[in-house]
C-alpha cells in the first residue's frame, strides 16, 4: 500500500484514528479526564493509532502532527463538561 502523501488525506486519517479512540474508549477518557491522568489512561491505545498513522502517512506528513492534533481535537475538545482538575 502507497503512503499518504496529500495533507488532506492524512488529517481525514488522523481523525478515523483519533474518533475510533473515542468511541470506543469512552469510559477510559471521562476518567482520565476526571482523574487527570488522560494520557497515562489511553497511552497503549493512542500509541497504537500513531503506528498505525505513522506507517500509512509519508514521513514529511507525519512531521506535522496532524495525529496529535486529532487526539487532542476528538478526545479533549468538547468535554468540558466532565469535572476535572485540568479546568
Amino acid at each position: 500500500m502507497a503512503l499518504i502523501e496529500i495533507e488532506e488525506a492524512a488529517r481525514r486519517l488522523a481523525r478515523a484514528i483519533a474518533s475510533d479512540l473515542s468511541l470506543y474508549n469512552a469510559e477510559k477518557i471521562e476518567r482520565g479526564i476526571a482523574n487527570d491522568n488522560l494520557f497515562e489512561e489511553l497511552s497503549a491505545d493512542i500509541e497504537e493509532g500513531r503506528a498505525l498513522y505513522n506507517s500509512r502517512v509519508s514521513p514529511e506528513l507525519y512531521a506535522k502532527n496532524f495525529y496529535d492534533r486529532a487526539i487532542v481535537d476528538l478526545l479533549i475538545r468538547g468535554k468540558g463538561h466532565i469535572r476535572s482538575k485540568m479546568w
